[in-house]
Order: structure tokens, then sequence, then C-alpha cells
């Protein structure tokens, strides 16, 4: 059976990307992290089994670092606006445009780039109604469901903040849910995560982009 492979994601134009790993890093690096960043994972995703993958896209390629390899890479995939007012109802609203009929999903975002084919499908087949995936800064990098309707859980919760996996998981408890727990990992807010996820995954364009950054 086939699962949606939803990323959500944001075109990395220059100026608006990344912008907390500046400095050290300058306005285009940032955007260029960020590009390798969607790459490597849009390059996971589409190596993972079973997997449709669609992107929730928002902001303008045209502008964007690597917008015309991105571009390429986008047609490979099926892609959806993103719509709502404020991240969480951008979240609920992709989780119920994305999926097929009776299609569970795996929501990812552009900031863990170290995914593998091989996490990606582990954590599409858990047995669970749900599954959280924590990030160390108290987030979470990826949001399982059975059900994608269940999205409707996350209206109204604070996104971008160190409790934001906490108050995900009380949320789905209040409607029933308890989320089984992928592996932590560290997503990319500043240069020193940039860094320490490298490390992690020297081969890919990610590794590349932040190791122009002196």
């Amino acid at each position: 059976m086939t699962f949606c492979l939803l990323i959500v994601a944001k075109a990395p134009v220059p100026g608006f990307a990344k912008t907390r790993l500046c400095p050290p890093a300058t306005p285009e690096q940032a955007a260029e992290i960020a590009a390798a960043s969607l790459l490597d994972t849009l390059e996971a995703a589409l190596l993972t089994p079973k997997a449709r993958v669609v992107v929730a896209m928002t902001g303008e390629l045209g502008r964007a670092a690597r917008g015309t390899e991105i571009a390429a890479v986008l047609r490979k995939t099926e892609v959806i606006p993103q719509r709502g007012e404020g991240f969480d109802m951008r979240l609920v609203n992709a989780h119920a445009d994305a999926p097929r009929p009776g299609e569970p999903v795996l929501q990812i975002g552009m900031d863990t780039p170290q995914v593998t084919p091989a996490l990606l499908a582990e954590a599409a087949n858990r047995p669970e109604d749900s599954v959280l995936g924590p990030a160390e800064d108290g987030g979470w990098w990826a949001l399982g469901l059975k059900d994608p309707l269940h999205a409707k859980a996350l209206a109204g919760v604070p996104m971008s903040r160190d409790d934001t996996g906490l108050q995900t998981v009380r949320a789905l408890a209040d409607i029933g849910l308890r989320p089984g727990s992928l592996p932590t990992l560290s997503d990319v807010d500043t240069m020193a995560d940039a860094r320490r996820v490298a490390v992690t995954a020297p081969r890919g364009r990610f590794a590349r982009a932040v190791a122009e950054v002196r």
C-alpha cells in the first residue's frame, strides 16, 4: 500500500530563508543551505519505497537559490500550494489536501536533510495510528497519521517553540491518539545546528553548502 509522503517547504529566497544562520552566513549562503536541505530531502523522499511524494509549497521559486534545479525535481512530485493563516493551519490544510482517500500521511519539513529512505519507510510503516519524530530543540520533524483528518488537532498548537513537541502530543491525546516515537533528529535553525547536521550526512548537497560558510 502506498502512503502520502508530505513535505512542507518554502522557496529558499535570499533574505527570507534561514535568516538565523546570518551571521556568519550571508543571506545568499543561508538560502543556498536551505536549497540544499530541500534538495537532499526531496532526493530521500523520492527513493522511499511506496511513497507518493507531495510537496506543499509556498514562496517564489523564481527568486530562490537553485530555483531551476528545485523546479526540475519538483516535477517528479505532486505540488500543492500551502493555504491558511498561521503555520498550524497550513499544516492542517496540507494534511487535508495532500492524501488520496484512505491514504495515510507521513509529513516532514525541509529542515532535516539527514533523513534517509530507510528512516522514512520505517516511520511510515509503524503500526501505531500516529507517530511523532521529536526534534532536539523541543519541536518535531515528522508527524505520521493513519487518518490525515486527525491533523485538525494541530489547530491552535504553537509552532517553532521549545514546547511545540509537548503541545502536539497533548493535542493528539485530546482526540484519543497516543503517538509512537520516532528517532530524535536535529533540525536546522542556527549555524551550529547546520554544522552538526552536516556531520551526520557528509556526502550530501547540504554538507557542501554548509562547508562554504567560514
